[in-house]
């Protein structure tokens, strides 16, 4: 059994996989800004994407997209105004998660875009 580690970097590697079959432009992984990451950063069209990965075995304790909790989406938010920042060609940006449940060689991907919200942060 792959450790959690291990883990998420098959679930960041299958969903870079996912997003660039999807059209997406990979322009990072694992970016950091300060205390913040961000698993993949992407292109769809003119829009910078910031993408949080979770994945798991199994769902015995819920779907792995729970864990994108407030703190989470509120660190995004820093670190995708600190990228902002630095980059001035972003025009529009926006949040992304991709859930992954790994059982054996299969997997389960699902896609949630743009996830957040001013009242997701309240």
């Amino acid at each position: 059994m792959a450790g959690n580690k291990e883990l998420g970097q098959r679930g960041e590697a299958l969903a870079a996989r996912y997003l660039e079959q999807k059209g997406y432009t990979l322009l990072h992984r694992n970016l950091r800004f300060g205390r913040h990451e961000a698993d993949l950063v992407a292109l769809d069209g003119r829009t910078t994407v910031f993408v949080e990965v979770k994945t798991r075995s199994r769902t015995t304790f819920g779907r792995p997209e729970a864990a994108v909790d407030v703190a989470k989406r509120r660190a995004y938010v820093a670190m995708a105004e600190a990228y902002a920042h630095d980059h001035p060609e972003v025009e529009e940006m926006r949040f992304d998660v991709v859930a992954i449940v790994m059982a054996g060689a299969t997997a389960d991907i699902v896609h949630y875009e743009d996830v957040l919200s001013a009242l997701d942060l309240l």
